[in-house]
């Protein structure tokens, strides 16, 4: 298994429960593909650094995930179809960041 540290940037316009849903749905799709989710954390409504799709604000989701590189592309050809989903990002990583993160601390 691989460790990835994954990023969701959703929709601006969501409620907490459409947001809370697509994380949800986030996390059903690693669990059928056999990863592991081994921590999350939410970082709340945050300004963009550039606007996408007219948007200069997004709600983001942090995730530490133990995975293989092809269950990672699945996953992404499945997130391509999600409207609520503005990017998202797997990154591979040697060892997992210390927790909290930065900008989980910054948002307190």
């Amino acid at each position: 298994m691989n460790k990835f540290e994954v990023v969701l940037i959703l929709n601006p316009d969501l409620a907490t429960n459409s947001i809370n849903s697509e994380v949800n749905d986030f996390k059903k799709k690693l669990e059928t593909h056999s990863a592991k989710v081994v921590y999350e954390e939410d970082w709340g409504l945050r300004d963009l650094s550039y606007s996408i799709n007219k948007f200069k604000k997004a709600f983001y989701r942090f995730f530490q995930v133990e995975t293989t590189n092809s269950i990672v592309k699945d996953i992404s050809k499945e997130l391509n179809q999600s409207e609520n989903l503005i990017r998202y990002i797997f990154i591979k990583v040697n060892k997992h960041q210390e927790l909290p993160t930065k900008l989980s601390n910054e948002k307190k």
